[in-house]
């Protein structure tokens, strides 16, 4: 192996955690309520569309829109989780694609029991390299399937 290529396997390798630290961050900031915060991980034109059993629901153009949706939706849960699971990635120069599962509970009180909406969500994403950092330019998220029920305290 020439050094050359270790050091393109090198800068691959920093990019694809680069990029799982990303969504990562964007999964933490949006269990903390931190909205403002999680919109700093996009570009400034980015856009976020979101699909549930087939249909478009919403879509956001802009970090101002993404950050007034994502705290008016936020704002409705008393707990935010998000699991990340799998994470694939295909980088090309500065630019790159990428496939997240996750499983995202939000647990609200109605009549004062304690629901968990539960939901399963696939994102398809477009990541752009920009000032040294990788963004979202484009999330495309899919609600695979919803269960809402009452928890058991």
């Amino acid at each position: 192996m020439t050094q050359t290529n270790l050091e393109m396997r090198i800068e691959e390798l920093e990019n694809v955690r680069a990029l799982r630290e990303l969504v990562d961050n964007f999964s933490i900031l949006a269990d903390k309520k931190e909205v403002w915060k999680q919109t700093e991980l996009f570009t400034k034109d980015a856009t976020v569309e979101s699909y549930a059993n087939g249909a478009l629901v919403s879509s956001l153009k802009g970090t101002k829109q993404i950050g007034e949706a994502f705290e008016a939706f936020l704002a409705n849960f008393e707990t935010v989780y998000h699991i990340n699971g799998q994470h694939v990635v295909e980088i090309n120069g500065d630019k790159a694609e990428g496939t997240l599962y996750c499983r995202v509970d939000l647990i609200s009180s109605e009549n004062g029991k304690k629901i968990n909406n539960a939901s399963a969500v696939s994102y398809k994403d477009e990541y752009v390299y920009e000032d040294g950092q990788w963004l979202i330019a484009k999330r495309t998220s899919n609600f695979v399937w919803n269960d809402r029920q009452e928890l058991n305290q």
